[in-house]
């Protein structure tokens, strides 16, 4: 399944409902999106784009719907000459925070009502939409992710699809999907193997311990470290600098592709043996991944007050 196959609807409007129609339409402008916030710099050709989740700050099915309207804006834009793009840039507005990863409220439900389909829908939605990341859109762009908060679960994930990470000292980043019986599906097993080798990505998945940025920085996961608050200046620094060497680092993230190569077939399966063992989890990992929920929820809370 593509990222074009009009099925796609079904897992971003709702996993758990029947078939919707392929979300946008040609004449809708460009980056028309709910929650996502885009501008666009003509001097630097960057797209800046934040998420900005109408619920708990983690991948609604709402939010990849916009992900894929996204994707598919930004080829039209670069194919059409609309919006000549080099660079994408992603960060968030949720203060404090990235991204807390998957819908685990949906994931209780589909696991409860024994929806595989539903689980493996969402999960291969996600990694489609970060293969496409990896591969640049499958044209000329260097994809940027700015850290400005914790990245947690599939949020930590989604980063390890960008060519470049940008954090702010004292963000976290952690994969903490084994407290609750699982383990994360959404690409971390495959990324991280091919950063730092089978082991060392397996013991981090395995501990299920939270990292600084400083300790990601030294694994090579986060390529700058900025200060608090320096984050976008940081990341404009570093378009600024690069800019003339941009064709040239193109070339290189493709050669790393081609000497490590990650087929979305790949992803697809590792997606598949993780909604496997969703459907294992016991009622006591279910109450343990709702009151993950509860305390995103209270996070929300705080943050509007």
């Amino acid at each position: 399944m593509t990222i074009h196959d009009p099925r796609l609807a079904t897992a971003l409007r709702n996993p758990l409902a029947g078939h919707l129609p392929f979300p946008g339409d040609p004449a809708t402008p460009l980056f028309a999106l709910e929650q996502l916030a885009t501008r666009y710099d003509q001097t630097t050709r960057t797209l800046w784009t934040d998420m900005r989740p109408r619920v708990r700050p983690s991948f609604n099915p709402d939010l990849l719907t916009d992900f894929v309207r996204w994707q598919e804006d930004i080829g039209h834009a670069v194919d059409t000459g609309a919006m000549p793009i080099r660079y994408v840039v992603l960060g968030s507005q949720f203060p404090g925070v990235f991204s807390l990863g998957g819908d685990l409220d949906l994931f209780a439900h589909a696991i409860r009502t024994r929806d595989h389909a539903a689980l493996s829908r969402y999960g291969r939605t996600c990694v489609q939409i970060l293969h496409r990341n990896m591969r640049g859109l499958e044209r000329p762009i260097i994809t940027i992710g700015l850290v400005e908060g914790d990245a947690l679960g599939g949020g930590f994930e989604a980063l390890l699809s960008f060519h470049v990470v940008i954090a702010e000292r004292g963000t976290s980043f952690g994969l903490p999907e084994t407290l609750f019986g699982l383990f994360p599906g959404m690409g971390a097993h495959c990324f991280l193997s091919r950063r730092l080798g089978t082991a060392r990505a397996e013991r981090m998945i395995l501990s299920g311990r939270t990292y600084s940025a400083e300790e990601l920085y030294e694994m090579g996961l986060v390529h700058g470290l900025a200060e608090p608050g320096e984050g976008r200046h940081m990341v404009a620094e570093y378009i600024r600098q690069n800019d003339r060497r941009h064709s040239a680092h193109c070339a290189i993230y493709e050669a790393s592709r081609a000497v490590n190569p990650l087929s979305l077939a790949e992803l697809e399966a590792v997606v598949d043996l993780w909604a496997d063992a969703a459907m294992r989890l016991t009622e006591a990992d279910l109450k343990r991944m709702e009151r993950l929920v509860a305390a995103q929820t209270r996070l929300l809370d705080k943050a509007g007050d």
